[in-house]
């Protein structure tokens, strides 16, 4: 297990772990930690907006919704506190972790 502590928005807003990027997200539904990337073509699901009435994410690429009920129920255990979130991240404590900056959809910034 990793433990990573990084910002919710701002220049170091997202952690990379194996070259897989993870950001903060909040939503009507819940905050969550959610993978950049889509999992159908990889497209950038941190710029993802919301389906009217809906609790699906848009992915700007191809289109393709995805559950956000499924990102919480992926369960990677967070906290927030203020502008800092803290995750744990079921991979190997020696995985490094780089923190980058990745632009937010307005629909899933903190």
């Amino acid at each position: 297990m990793l433990v990573v502590t990084w910002e919710t928005d701002g220049f170091n807003n997202c952690v990379v772990l194996d070259g897989k990027p993870y950001v903060y997200a909040r939503s009507e539904a819940g905050e969550f930690v959610l993978h950049a990337r889509c999992s159908h073509r990889g497209g950038p699901l941190h710029l993802a907006t919301f389906c009217p009435d809906s609790t699906r994410l848009v992915c700007p690429w191809h289109s393709r919704a995805t559950s956000v009920t499924k990102a919480l129920r992926a369960g990677i255990p967070a906290v927030r506190r203020g502008d800092r979130v803290t995750a744990v991240f079921d991979v190997p404590a020696t995985v490094t972790a780089e923190v980058e900056y990745r632009p937010m959809s307005p629909d899933l910034a903190s």
